[in-house]
């Protein structure tokens, strides 16, 4: 991923440096391993973990001769090691290696967007709670349609985000899996055992029944669940953008000093974050398609999805969490609007409680159909006019003031009845 978009804590996780880290954790583990079951040397083992290093250029230079990366990486390291390097490695095939480290590596991953997340949820709650009883337009199909309020609307962006914490959290467990079983999986020069205890060294489970690499099932599910909470951000971040054109403005991104819109039109504000998003989620959603091809690989093993990895794994991590920063940034900072909100909401003379007028009618013995068309009719001749006013229409119809007194209709036009349950909303997610 490029720089402009890595966080430092995320982006170190995918350097070469603490890949090759990863590598010999490892390596140390399988080898503490060995010497607690007594294939090897205690003293062997000490002298390995106080010598061993490696150097990532030097691991370069080796690979460009070998063609093989886990063999450069441990030439390099028995360069460090000396005599006691023989013992380092034994039993395994690369990708035991591989892929081990590589869960470590998605598992930190994982933590540091679990942490962002819980960022992005506390901001969201927090404009939930400033916001239970701002009252704004729902829409559907772009429209007006009825009352709600825009902590109601944040309530459901924080009802989402709460649901990709337990994904992420479940997800986890899925991808905490090491491989200790030697080519092919079958453990023919490597006990069951040493791959249990050097797992639990490393915090992960054994995998149940690997081949020669770790079924790319799990790979493709992580992968899969970070483009999913990227399309959640995509959501709120094109809402943020609805909400902010000119001719709605009810939630502005905030404009700082000395920012500037457009290098043509001063007086632009665009909410340029919340299209960084959008397009960042495509790109995430592509890399989990990705995921899905790399699963099917020829008999035990194939290293076609090798080279896929290398370039989704961190870019799907590292646009993750920079996304999950920006949401965060974008919603806390929030620029809200309820003035704006209550205008647009009372455009045309409150045609949105045309349903509760309708229902009014009927509680009153006008059959539905007739209603409808009393009250259908009334509100088209509001809309869409400059001085379209259904609340007058309404009060003129001789149909609706035979069936509803004044007092009637004015409480049809009050938004508390379209959000006298809101409460129970708010309760379940604690806002």
């Amino acid at each position: 991923m490029i720089e402009r978009y890595t966080l430092p804590e995320m982006g170190a996780l995918w350097t070469e440096t603490y890949k090759f880290k990863t590598w010999l954790e490892v390596e140390l583990a399988v080898c503490d391993a060995q010497a607690e079951l007594g294939y090897i040397p205690a003293s062997a083992v000490e002298e390995i973990k106080a010598k061993a290093n490696f150097d990532p250029k030097r691991i370069l230079e080796i690979e460009a001769e070998v063609r093989h990366d886990v063999i450069a990486f441990l030439t390099n390291v028995n360069e460090y090691v000396g005599e006691a390097g023989r013992y380092i490695h034994l039993g395994l095939t690369s990708s035991d290696v591989l892929d081990t480290a590589l869960a470590l590596q998605m598992v930190a991953s994982l933590d540091l967007l679990l942490s962002e997340l819980e960022t992005a949820i506390a901001a969201i709650r927090y404009q939930a709670q400033q916001h239970r009883d701002t009252v704004q337009i729902g829409r559907s199909h772009g429209i007006h349609a009825e009352p709600i309020t825009f902590g109601f609307k944040l309530a459901g962006w924080l009802a989402e985000m709460l649901r990709h914490r337990d994904r992420l959290v479940r997800v986890r467990s899925e991808i905490a899996v090491g491989k200790i079983s030697g080519a092919v999986g079958t453990y023919a020069n490597i006990e069951p055992r040493i791959e249990e205890i050097a797992c639990q060294k490393l915090g992960l489970e054994p995998d149940t029944a690997s081949t020669q690499v770790i079924s790319r099932d799990r790979h493709a599910d992580y992968v899969q669940h970070l483009a999913l909470l990227a399309a959640s951000i995509e959501r709120f971040a094109v809402e943020i953008r609805n909400l902010q054109r000119s001719d709605v403005l009810e939630v502005e991104e905030f404009f700082s000093k000395g920012q500037k819109g457009s290098s043509a039109m001063p007086h632009k504000r665009n909410p340029i974050r919340s299209e960084r998003l959008t397009g960042m989620a495509r790109i995430v959603r592509g890399h989990a398609g990705t995921a899905l091809e790399n699963v099917a690989l020829w008999h035990e093993r194939d290293i076609s999805h090798s080279s896929v990895e290398r370039v989704i794994l961190p870019d799907a991590c590292i646009l993750t969490h920079f996304m999950l920063r920006e949401i965060s940034e974008l919603v806390k900072n929030l620029q809200v609007y309820p003035e704006n909100m209550k205008r647009n909401m009372n455009v045309y003379g409150g045609v949105i409680f045309s349903q509760r007028v309708m229902l009014a009618l009927v509680e009153k013995g006008m059959n539905r159909e007739a209603a409808y068309k009393v009250v259908q009719s009334c509100a088209h001749q509001a809309w869409n006019q400059p001085d379209g006013d259904f609340h007058g229409a309404i009060v003129k119809d001789a149909a609706v003031t035979e069936k509803l007194s004044p007092q009637e209709i004015e409480d049809c036009f009050d938004p508390k009845y379209q959000l006298r349950h809101l409460d129970t909303v708010y309760q379940r997610l604690n806002i």
